[in-house]
This record gives structure tokens, C-alpha cells and sequence, in this order.
């Protein structure tokens, strides 16, 4: 009882005149839920609702008919018996003719006929009634848009739901339609108009049907609407309306061949009009069209259609030569829209229409061109719309070729004949099927001859990849085409040959060096089937090729352009491998650039042999197998030549090995997956060699090499990290065992499981010169790289000894080591559970060696309880060990906060305490005796390493601690350091300013450079956040750091932040309060003459300030225009333009008046 209460009251509101809009449509999703629970049925609703659904009360009548009719729309899904569906559809046909409940009548029949079979639905004579109402009762164009739409919707659901039902309506329906949608405007309906109107001619296919009767009313109403535009547009959505509306109409002229004797002549007459738009839309509509009217009825526009295409293309060409186009034999063209669309109709008609091609085969614009190309022997003598109709005309050529073996027969008796007579090649067979091998090529080439035949080569290797499947090997000597090209194969070989030889000394572009690459390129990928390219002659490209390549000395344009084109033949070849021409590219090819990765003797330089051999390798995984074995071969040959004998060559080219093996294929081996066990025995194999190697003879390759030797090992280690990083844990753990193994077994290393914190007579020890210590610090920096790259769950065997080893390392400047560190402690589980684990590094039992070791505080010990501001000054190494060893303190500190601040570690904060420490020691009046005899220069460098020391902690590294080595990375972790160490920051600062009492006091400029680090490596929406509270100090920070060249990459990053704060809202208030300081500071740096950048962003910046309050700004801005001024004569143009952007903005904003 209470729910029916209930319901009546939600009737009862949704009719009321005083109900909100929000109020009916809670209504009637109260009611429909009812419904659907079942607490009352359908026939009770409408029993109850009947005095609202035919009351002379018209606004409660039509209230009451929409109810019912979204309340149905609701129950969708809701099965209902088919007497009521039926009274209900009768109900709401009867009420179209109610013109002041029409809304509801309408969206009610939209409900029921949307039902589904499963559920109940509409009959086709109750459809065929609700039609017939709708044409008698509805005038569409004299209602409003909301109830045009609905009408639209209800004519389409009809056409697509119930065709047979309602064809019978025939010349009522097709005129009632047209009279419905005459003179339709808004959008939306005319989209639904489109719709109708294709709905229609599926209908009434008949060519004598009711459409027939009525096909150029329509038209005439459709036609009204070509082409689409928007009188007033409003952006990317109007453009994305407006192309949904243009392929909306475009399906509803091609809905019906009916439409062709009107639609056809619309179009091309369009093609005449001033706007490309216009012709672009015209050419789209005709090559759609063109499809669905078929051949019969396009027949009678061919002439025409050609004459349209010839005009757009031939006659007026739209193209314009690209960048790459010298890389293209100078015929690297971007045709316009309107040339794209009018080449997708010849396509069209040409494929449509075959008889079409004697039009453009005939054409006699055409012919004169091609045999007007004798008299340019150079592409460089064309002139510029000769070029471009000759680029129309191979794509017109290519065209006509490629939709057939017909077509292509045809287009080959026209042309191919006379393009080779230009090159002085015959078609005709000679006896032995090809000319003399005495025949000599040309002693002058016709560039375009030869671009044309190129067009026509590639459209029959087009027909012939096509037919290659299907069509058998005899049927291909048939062809017109195919007897003609093996007339003239051989010859044309020997002709591209011959371009390649006179361009070989030219070391730049050239049209001869493409088109003679291309042509071979084209030739040799005809399928295995094509029997003129024969596998002799395949050899043979593939053998000038491979010369060609392996002749080079520098990676000039043929060189590029032949290996390119031999991995195109690998791809295509490799298409079908057990072809007799992809067992020919293995041998000829593979084999030859595999030999030469390990081979010396080639007058190749490394760099070139390792790009061409890795480049072929790509063609296949067999073939890239056979690479990386070659290349990891070569790696270790040249190893023992360079460590067991210190030759330096081996040295740098080993360098060149190594990177190719880390950035091409290994990288390639990972995209394609299956293949772990490449990076495993990589890794391990450098092991292998290490442990074997009798001599490391290091100290004399450091000499021999350099500097190089530092990229040498730098080598060695990417690849090792970039190794074991593909690797998975089980593999790792193999490596690393592996690894140990070999450390444990060297000399020098001294391992001992006793000891946790290393001493300071532990570090002299490794402190000895001498090729132990280099060996020492070589090993160690390639362990340091297995470990930096391990995942997280992989077991790490011998922790404490692993990290007793960096940490001495460390100690004495190993930078490896501190990499190695900040990985463990980022990658250590917490605790590991289970039994036989006891003796497995965690990060507790790794922080309670490492941070005594640093900081002189146990892991277990709270740092803040030292002293009152949090620094325990007595704690530091710096008091045991010499300066140095405090420097490698600190950047050690820094790689492990790093790996703690990574995972969201507590510790961190003890880490940064310890930094802070280093970074304010002179600012404690308590400080050791040590300190005192510490050199001033010395101290320098100490707080200097401290402060950057944050930019370590902040910054992404490509080294270590990323996710390419699996680092742990918990989510927005800058931004809690951030907010963490910012009020300490800004308690420092505050203090260093009163203790200030020297001008040879530094710590205050280290601590506005770690500061800088901190808010520049922070993302700027984190810094917006504390903007009111850091901009001041930023200024300070800016004007302190600026009095030193040395920090000009600080300056510009925190100008970066400025520009940051200056463009977001929140930022502007910041600046508005200290507006004078910033733009002074702002013109300061538009004079930096130590790095443009700098003048640059401040120039950016004073033009972001006049987005503050006028009256905040206006004061200065007399002596902004004297700084722009200034600017304008600065040597770099980029500053100069800022300066005159600048300067009008500035200038502008004397015309604004205050507004009060």
C-alpha cells in the first residue's frame, strides 16, 4: 500500500506545472524501478494515469503522454505480452494527431519500436500504421528542433527496423519523406536526414520503383547541401561535425544509382569552384560515387571524369617538393588535397571501368610530354612544372598499371617501348632472349626516362606480388608486360649498374645514385616466380650491392641508399625462406657482413661494418642470431687483445662492439622476446673471460688508451647492466654467483664475513697505487654493474662481504660503488621469511653496516635526538678520515638516500640530517679541533659536493636506480622529500642569515645552491603548493648563486621554476607580492652574458609578468623597456626575438586603463 502511495504522488508531481525538470526525472526513474521490482504492473499504471493521458487539459495531457512514453523507454528491456504492446502502440498512433501531446506520442512509438524480439516488440501492421499516422498528422518542418529531431529518429527507426512492413507505403512514404525533410537546417537533424535518405534507396532499389518517381525531388533537396560548410564555425568540434555530416551525405548520394544522372553532373560542376575545400569534397563524393553506381552508369562521364582528373593534375598541378626530396632523386613530392583525391578517382574509375584507360593511354598531352623528356639529359635541367607533370605522369602511369594484369599489358604496349628507346634499349628478343653482353650503356642518361620506367617497374612488381600466390609461374610469360621486361631485364641492369659506377665519387644526393639503387631494388624483389628475374641476375645486384657497401669508407648517400636497399631485398626474400632466393641473400649477403664483424683485414672501418651487419641481421632472427655470435666473439677476442696484451686498438674497437651490442642488438632481441638466454651468456661470458685472462695489464692500456680507456670500462659496464637487466631472476642469479665467484678468487679483494664497519686503516689499504689497486677498482666497477641491475627478488649470496667491498670502495672515490649501494638498499626486502634464510642480506642488516660506517649512528639510533636542530656534527667520517674521503662521504650519502627515498625509507631523513650536517658545518660554533686545520678551499669543496648531493638524491639517473634496472619507485616520492626538507630548508636559511658575519662566508651560498637542486629536480605542481613561501627564497637564492659563473646550469634551472610559478594561478598570487624584486632580479639576467639560455628565460619571464595586477607593474615598466632595448642588439636571434616580444608586451600595457 505504501509503495502505491508512493508512486501516485511521483505521477502526481511529474504533471504538476510547478515540477522541475530534475523533479520528472527522478519521477520517472522512481516509478520505472517500481515497475521493475514488480510492486504494480503496467496495466495498473496506465488505469491509473488514464485521467492524465485524455484530459482536455492539454499541458496535463501531454504531461501525462511523455510520462507514459519515457517510462516505456525505461522498461526497455522489460518483457511485455503483445496486447499490450499492441494497445500501447495504438494508443500513441492514435495520439500523432494530438499536435499538443505530439512530444509524448512520439517518444512513446520510439519506445516500443526499439524493442527487441526477446522482449516483446511491434508488429509489422502496427508499424505500418504508426507510419501511416506519422505521414498524415505530422507537419515536420513547422515543429520545433528538439521535436524534428524525434520525428527524424522516429522515420529512421521505421526504414531500419521495419522495411517491409512500410515499403508497401511506397510513393506515399518517398513523398511524405521528402515533404518532412525540405528546407531542414540544424545539424543534428539533417544528420538524421542523411540517414533517412540512404535508409530509402535500400529500400526501393527498382530503377521503376516508388524512389524512381521521386529520385530528382530528392536529389534537388540533397544537392542543397553539397558541400558542407558552417556559416559561423566555432572550432574543432564544427570540423569534426561538419565531417561526419559530409560522409553522412556523401552515403545518402551514393545510396542508389537512381541519384547518378543528378549527382554526377552537381559534382563536376563543383570541381570548378575557387575553393579547394569545394574540389577536395567534389573528388571524394565522385570516387565514392563511382563505386556504387557501377561501370554501366559511370560510362557515359568518362570522358569528362578525365578531363576533371587531368585538370587538377596534369594541366594545373598543386605539388611541392619536400625536404627529403634530393633523397629522393630530387622527385620527392607532397601533393596537394585536391591532387590526392583526384588520383584516389582515377584509381577508382580505372578499377571500376577498364575501358577508361584508352583516355588517358591516348591522350595526346600526355604523349608530347613524354617524348618532349629527350631534351633534358639532367633532372637539374627540368624546369619546375616540366618536374612536376612528370611526377603526375609516372603517378598517372602507376595508376592505370596496377589494378590488373590487363591494365598493366595495356599501359606497357603504350609506354614501355618508347621510355627504353630513350634509354637505347630494345624490347624486341633477341635470340639468346637478351642483348649482347657486349652492349654498352649510354654514354648520357635520360633521367626522366629512367624515373618514368622506375614508376612503371614498380606497379608490375605490384601486379606480380599480387598474382605471385595464385597464378603459376608459366602464365606470368603470357603477360605482355612480363615478356617485354625479359626482353629488357638484363639490359636495365647493366643501365642502373652504370649509374651507380659514374655516381660512386659523388659522395652527396644525386638522382642518378636513387634511381639506380631503386631500379635494382625493384628488379630484385619480384617474386621467385617471375622467371625473367632470373637468380643469376639476382646474384649479380646482390653482389654490386654488397660491393657497393663494403667499399665504403664513409657512410656517404650511396652507401646508405644501397644497405637500405639490401635489407628491403633480405625482408622480401626472407618472405619465403625456403626459397631459392632467400638461400641466396644467406650467402651472399649474411655471410659476407657476419665475416666482417670480427674481421680486421677489411679496409671497412668498424662503425660502418657493425650498421650494415647489424641492418641485415634485422631481416631475420636467424640472421641477427648469427649476428650477436659473431659480435659477442669478436667482444672477446678483442677483450684478451686489449687486457691480456694492452693493445689499444683492440681497445677502441672492442668500444664500438660493445655499444652496438648494448644499444641495437640486444634492444632487438628484447622488442621480439624468447631470447633470455643472448643477455645471460653475454654476461656470463665476460666473466669467463676475466677469470681466464693471465694478465690484466691495465695500468699500461690506461696509458696507451686515454681517455678512452674511462669509456672503455664504461662500455663494459653498460653492457653488463644492460645484460643482466633482461635477464630474469634465476638467470641473475647465475650471473652473480657467477661474478663472486671470480672476485673471490682474485687477488687484492681480502674478503672477510667477520667484520661489519669498515675502519679507517681498512681504506689506506686500498689506497696503495699500483696495477693492483687499478685491477681492483676494474673489478669492482663491473660487479658494481651486476648489482645495479638486479631485480628485487633476486637472492644476492654473501651480502655482508658484498657490501664491506663498496663500501671500502666507496671510501676511496669508487663512484660504482655508491651506484651499487643505493641499488641494494632500494632492492633489499625488509625481511625475508622462510627457514635457511638467516643467512640472507636484508636492508636492516645492510643499514646496520652501512650507516655506522658513514654517519657514525647505528641504524637503530635516532638521529634528531643528537642535538636540537636535528645534526649531529660530531658523528661524520669527516672527523676520522682525510677531506677526500669526506667528499666520497657525501656523494656516497647521496646514492644511498637515493635508493632509500625511492622506496619511501624512513632512513632517509638520517641520510639527509648527515647532509645537511656536511653542508653547515662552519655554522656551529661547537665544531671539532679536526675542522679548524681543515683547509678553507678544502671545506669549499666538502659543502659543495653536500649541496649537490641533492640534486643526486632528486634527479633521474640513466645509471642506476631506474626502472630499466628495476628499481623501486613508490609513487609522488619527490614530492614528500619535498614537502618534508622544506621547512628545514627555510629554518636554515632564516639562521644563516643571522650568523652571517663574514664576507668569506660560504655555507650560506651552498645552501642556497642544495636548495636550488631541491626545487628544480621537484615537479613544479608540488612547488606551486608552497609557491608563497618559496618565492622569496628563490629570489635570494637567484641573486646569491648568480655572483658565480659556476653555477649558470642552477641558474637557468631555477629561472625555469620561476616561469613555471609565473604561468600557473596559483604561482601569480606568490609573485604579486614581490613583483619589484622579481622583475628587477628578471632584467639583471637579460644581460647574462655567460649563457644565452639564461637571457632567453628571463626575458620569457618579464613577459609572463605582465599577466600581474597593472598596479603592481606599471612602475617598472620604464625600466623593462630600457632592458628590452638593450636585448634587442644581443648576438643571438632567439634572445633578440624574445626581446621585441617582450618589448610590445610591456609596451601594451600603457593603453590599459584601472577598473575599479
Amino acid at each position: 500500500m505504501g509503495e502505491s502511495v508512493q508512486w501516485i504522488k511521483h505521477i502526481e508531481l511529474y504533471v504538476s506545472s510547478t515540477a522541475t525538470p530534475s523533479e520528472q526525472a527522478a519521477s520517472v526513474d522512481a516509478v520505472a524501478t517500481l515497475l521493475k521490482k514488480g510492486f504494480f504492473t503496467l496495466e495498473t499504471l496506465v488505469k491509473e494515469m488514464e485521467m492524465y493521458l485524455t484530459t482536455t487539459d492539454s499541458i496535463v495531457r501531454s504531461r501525462g503522454n511523455l510520462l507514459l512514453a519515457e517510462l516505456l523507454d525505461k522498461l526497455a528491456s522489460k518483457p511485455l505480452s503483445s496486447s499490450s504492446i499492441h494497445s500501447l502502440v495504438g494508443f500513441f498512433t492514435e495520439r500523432l494527431a494530438d499536435w499538443k501531446a505530439l512530444r509524448g506520442a512520439i517518444v512513446g512509438c520510439l519506445a516500443l519500436l526499439r524493442r527487441k524480439v526477446d522482449v516483446g516488440n511491434v508488429t509489422n501492421s502496427d508499424a505500418k500504421a504508426v507510419a501511416e499516422s506519422f505521414l498524415q498528422n505530422l507537419q515536420v518542418q513547422s515543429l520545433g528542433q528538439h521535436d524534428r529531431k524525434l520525428s527524424f529518429q522516429l522515420l529512421e527507426c521505421l526504414l531500419n527496423h521495419y522495411p517491409g512492413a512500410i515499403g508497401d507505403l511506397g510513393d506515399n512514404l518517398v513523398y511524405g519523406i521528402c515533404e518532412a525533410v525540405d528546407g531542414e537546417k540544424d545539424p543534428e537533424c539533417l544528420l538524421l536526414v542523411f540517414q533517412i535518405v540512404e535508409c530509402l534507396g535500400q529500400i526501393y532499389p527498382d530503377p521503376s520503383g516508388p524512389l524512381a518517381n521521386y529520385a530528382e525531388d530528392m536529389f534537388e533537396i540533397l544537392g542543397s547541401y553539397f558541400p558542407i560548410h558552417f556559416t559561423h564555425p566555432k572550432g574543432e568540434v564544427d570540423d569534426s561535425k561538419r565531417e561526419e555530416l559530409s560522409r553522412a551525405l556523401m552515403l545518402a548520394f551514393a545510396s542508389t544509382p537512381l541519384f547518378e544522372p543528378f549527382s554526377i553532373p552537381l559534382l563536376l560542376e563543383k570541381l570548378s569552384s575557387s575553393l579547394p575545400s569545394a574540389k577536395v569534397e567534389s573528388f571524394k563524393y565522385l570516387s565514392y560515387c563511382t563505386a556504387k553506381y557501377g561501370p554501366e552508369r559511370m560510362a557515359s562521364h568518362a570522358e569528362v571524369l578525365w578531363s576533371s582528373v587531368k585538370e587538377a593534375t596534369y594541366i594545373s598541378p598543386q605539388c611541392t617538393l619536400t625536404k627529403e626530396s634530393e633523397l629522393l632523386g630530387g622527385m620527392g613530392f607532397q601533393d596537394s588535397e585536391v591532387m590526392k583525391q583526384s588520383f584516389i578517382l582515377l584509381q577508382e574509375v580505372i578499377q571500376q571501368y577498364g575501358d577508361f584507360i584508352s583516355l588517358v593511354l591516348g591522350d595526346n598531352d600526355i604523349n608530347v610530354f613524354i617524348n618532349s623528356l629527350n631534351q633534358y639529359k639532367e633532372m637539374d635541367d627540368i624546369p619546375s612544372l616540366a618536374k612536376q607533370r612528370l611526377h603526375v605522369v609516372g603517378h598517372i602511369l602507376s595508376t592505370c598499371a596496377k589494378p590488373s594484369p590487363a591494365l598493366c599489358n595495356k599501359v606497357f604496349n603504350s609506354f614501355f617501348p618508347l621510355l627504353m628507346e630513350s634509354l637505347g634499349i630494345s624490347v624486341e628478343k633477341s635470340f639468346n632472349g637478351y642483348l649482347d653482353e657486349d652492349c654498352s650503356p649510354p654514354a648520357e642518361f635520360n633521367f626522366a626516362a629512367i624515373y618514368l620506367c622506375i614508376e612503371l617497374l614498380a606497379a608490375c612488381r605490384y601486379v606480380a606480388v599480387s598474382l605471385d600466390s595464385s597464378t603459376p609461374a608459366l602464365e606470368f610469360s603470357h603477360q605482355t608486360w612480363s615478356t617485354m621486361l625479359s626482353n629488357s631485364c638484363k639490359s636495365l641492369v647493366k643501365t642502373f649498374f652504370s649509374l651507380l659506377r659514374s655516381m660512386e665519387a659523388d659522395q652527396s644526393a644525386s638522382s642518378g645514385v636513387y634511381f639506380g639503387v631503386k631500379g635494382l631494388e625493384i628488379l630484385a624483389t619480384f617474386p621467385e616466380s617471375f622467371l625473367p628475374a632470373s637468380n643469376s641476375l639476382y646474384e649479380n645486384i646482390l653482389s654490386e650491392f654488397v660491393r657497393t657497401v663494403t667499399s665504403g669508407s664513409t657512410e656517404t648517400f650511396l652507401w646508405t641508399l644501397t644497405l637500405k636497399a639490401l635489407t628491403e631485398i633480405g625482408l622480401f626474400a626472407n618472405k619465403h625462406p625456403e626459397s631459392a632466393k632467400a638461400v641466396i641473400f644467406e650467402k651472399i649477403v649474411v655471410e659476407k657482413f657476419v665475416s666482417l664483424i670480427p674481421s680486421g683485414e677489411s679496409a671497412m672501418p668498424s662503425s660502418l661494418k657493425l650498421k650494415a651487419a647489424f641492418e641485415i641481421g634485422g631481416t631475420k632472427k636467424d640472421f641477427m642470431l648469427k649476428v650477436v655470435h659473431a659480435l659477442s666473439a669478436a667482444i672477446y677476442t678483442n677483450f684478451s687483445a686489449a687486457y691480456d696484451e694492452g693493445n689499444h686498438e683492440s681497445g677502441k674497437v672492442m668500444i664500438q662492439l660493445l655499444d652496438t651490442y648494448t644499444e641495437k642488438v640486444l634492444p632487438w632481441f628484447l622488442k621480439i622476446g624468447g631470447f633470455e638466454e643472448i643477455p645471460l651468456n653475454f654476461a656470463l661470458g665476460i666473466w669467463e673471460k676475466i677469470e681466464h685472462t693471465k694478465y690484466l695489464n691495465l695500468s699500461v692500456l690506461e696509458i696507451a688508451m686515454g681517455a678512452g680507456y674511462q669509456d672503455l670500462l664504461g662500455a663494459i659496464m653498460s653492457a653488463i647492466k644492460k645484460s643482466v637487466g633482461s635477464c630474469s631472476n634465476e638467470s641473475q642469479e647465475i650471473i652473480i654467483n657467477k661474478a663472486f665467484g671470480v672476485l673471490s678468487s682474485s687477488t687484492g679483494f681480502g674478503f672477510e664475513s667477520g667484520s661489519s664497519l669498515v675502519k679507517e686503516e681498512d681504506v689506506k689499504q686500498n689506497l696503495n697505487p699500483g696495477d693492483s689497486s687499478c685491477k681492483h677498482e676494474w673489478l669492482t666497477s663491473l660487479f658494481a654493474s651486476v648489482i645495479i641491475a638486479l631485480r628485487p627478488q633476486t637472492s644476492i649470496p654473501n651480502g655482508k662481504m658484498i657490501i664491506q667491498l663498496f663500501i671500502k670502495s666507496l671510501l676511496n672515490g669508487h663512484v660504482p660503488s655508491a651506484h651499487a649501494l643505493g641499488s641494494l638498499v632500494n632492492k633489499l626486502p625488509l625481511e625475508i621469511k622462510g627457514m635457511n634464510c638467516s643467512g640472507n642480506l636484508t636492508l636492516n642488516k645492510a643499514l646496520d653496516m652501512i650507516t655506522p660506517t658513514f654517519t657514525g649512528i647505528s641504524h637503530h639510533d635516532n638521529v634528531s635526538q643528537s642535538n636540537g636542530s636535528g645534526i649531529d656534527f660530531s658523528s661524520l667520517r669527516l672527523n676520522t678520515l682525510r677531506m677526500q674521503s669526506g667528499i666520497n662521504t657525501a656523494i656516497g650519502l647521496a646514492w644511498i638516500g637515493k635508493g632509500l627515498l625511492m622506496r619511501g625509507h624512513e632512513k632517509v631523513k638520517d641520510i639527509t640530517m648527515a647532509l645537511l650536517s656536511l653542508l653547515m658545518l662552519d655554522c656551529e660554533g661547537g665544531d671539532s679541533k679536526e675542522l679548524q686545520i681543515i683547509d678553507e678551499e678544502d671545506m669549499h669543496q666538502l659543502r659543495k659536493t653536500a649541496a649537490d648531493a641533492f640534486h643526486i638524491i632528486l634527479s633521474d639517473s640513466g645509471e642506476c636506480l631506474s626502472r630499466a634496472y628495476h628499481a623501486t619507485i613508490r609513487p609522488l616520492y619527490k614530492q614528500r622529500f619535498f614537502s618534508t626538507i622544506m621547512p628545514i630548508f627555510l629554518s636554515l636559511v632564516i639562521k644563516s642569515d643571522a650568523l652571517l658575519v663574514s664576507p668569506t662566508y660560504t655555507s650560506r651560498s651552498m645552501l642556497y645552491r642544495a636548495f636550488a637542486h631541491v626545487v628544480s629536480d621537484t615537479p613544479v605542481i608540488a612547488v606551486l603548493a608552497e609557491s608563497k613561501k618559496i618565492v622569496p627564497i628563490l629570489l635570494d637564492c637567484l641573486s646569491v648563486l648568480s655572483k658565480d659563473v659556476a653555477n649558470k646550469e642552477i641558474i637557468y634551472n631555477v629561472l625555469l621554476v620561476i616561469s613555471g610559478i609565473l604561468v600557473e594561478k596559483n604561482g601569480q598570487e606568490a609573485a604579486v607580492e614581490n613583483a619589484p624584486i622579481i622583475i628587477n632580479l628578471l632584467i639583471d639576467l637579460t644581460t647574462y652574458q655567460h649563457m644565452m639560455a639564461i637571457r632567453e628565460t628571463a626575458i620569457q619571464c618579464l613577459v609572463a609578468m605582465t599577466e600581474l595586477p597593472y598596479t603592481r607593474i606599471y612602475p617598472l615598466r620604464t625600466k623593462v623597456l630600457q632592458a628590452t632595448s638593450k636585448a634587442l642588439d644581443d648576438p643571438k636571434r632567439i634572445v633578440r626575438q624574445e626581446a621585441v616580444r617582450c618589448r610590445q608586451s610591456w609596451a601594451s600595457i600603457a593603453s590599459r586603463t584601472l577598473r575599479f
